[in-house]
């Protein structure tokens, strides 16, 4: 079957805090499926039946209607996706990533790109992840969850200051982007870090802080992707160094030793493994002085502009971005054990 008797449904947007960032992913696929002559639809979950009628307005930084992730289960039921042979997953963190859309999709009977039910809901739960990780012997930085504002705080702080210290890293269980995430330097800080993850998830995770490198490994099916080198502006990669021109450089394939390199790599072949992820993901890790590296969490959707790190490892093994949205596609078209 050739390309242009495909259809892809390309779903845009979503209802998560991460929506915008949805949408730029989702500018530089479709051009890339334009490109590789595909024929194609635009789905926004978040606005149910109410469909933007043109399709420059999927990508406008501004809502035509109310969005809800309510909406998600009308739009992926409608007659929308009716002649579509696979949806492009396009959407970022909550109600994209964690499994939720992807059992919609497998109620229709339709294949779709990315990780399944199970190892999307794993990879968003960033705790479950963890427990995970430890079982398949991929290091991760110790933790502790918080589930509600009513946490006695010295407590927390004891059990804190016990198990690893300050400064920790306190950000919402379940969300993406670093969005709601904040350096706690001490107890002061710490009721006003846990409130602010917590307007995000109902969970906040509280981790040790591993200083260091940050670094990241992209995995494609059975193909495991240089290791590349972030280096943020702030000393960690957040909101701001992600999503602003200027404030983060990339190394790829990452100035390391060939052992550490070879380390890394096959600890982000095993947290995939550990997660049962498919087709695509990203590791992200820090390393510290020692070249100790710890596994943070495994992205199931990462970033898909031409600029993302996906493409940048790609890129730099000589996968252009089109053609590796096309390997995304096709395998999941080719797999006979793909979900349905």
């Amino acid at each position: 079957m050739t390309n242009k008797n495909i259809t892809i449904g390309l779903l845009v947007g979503g209802a998560s805090p991460e929506r915008e960032v949805s949408k730029d992913s989702c500018v530089s696929i479709l051009n890339a499926l334009k490109n590789l002559g595909y024929n194609y639809v635009l789905i926004d979950p978040a606005y149910g039946l109410d469909q933007p009628k043109e399709e420059k307005d999927f990508f406008e930084h501004k809502d035509l209607s109310e969005i809800s992730y309510k909406n998600y289960v009308k739009a992926i039921d409608s007659k929308i996706l009716d002649n579509v042979d696979l949806v492009f997953i396009g959407l970022h963190g909550k109600w994209g990533e964690d499994g939720t859309v992807q059992s919609l999709i497998e109620l229709r009977g339709l294949k779709y790109t990315g990780s399944g039910v199970l190892s999307s809901a794993l990879a968003m739960d960033k705790s479950a992840s963890k427990v995970m990780f430890q079982q398949y012997g991929v290091r991760t930085p110790k933790w502790c969850v918080v589930q509600n504002n009513s946490v006695d705080l010295k407590l927390l702080d004891n059990k804190i200051k016990l198990f690893f210290g300050y400064p920790c890293i306190v950000k919402p269980n379940d969300q993406g982007s670093t969005i709601g995430l904040t350096v706690c330097r001490g107890e002061v800080e710490l009721k006003a870090a846990i409130e602010s993850a917590l307007n995000f998830s109902d969970k906040a995770l509280i981790e040790e802080y591993i200083p260091g490198r940050e670094l990241t490994v992209g995995v494609m099916d059975k193909e495991v992707l240089p290791v590349l080198e972030i280096k943020p502006k702030h000393g960690l990669y957040d909101y701001e160094c992600k999503y602003s021109n200027g404030m983060s450089e990339y190394e790829v394939p990452a100035n390391l030793p060939s052992r550490l390199a070879k380390r890394l790599k096959q600890q982000a072949m095993l947290a995939f493994s550990a997660l049962g992820c498919k087709n695509y993901a990203r590791c992200d890790f820090r390393v510290n002085k020692w070249n100790r590296a710890y596994c943070l969490e495994v992205n199931t959707l990462p970033g898909m502009t031409s600029h993302s790190l996906v493409p940048k490892m790609a890129k730099s093994i000589g996968i252009g971005f089109d053609e590796l949205i096309d390997k995304i596609i096709k395998f999941e078209l080719e797999d006979e054990n793909s979900k349905k």
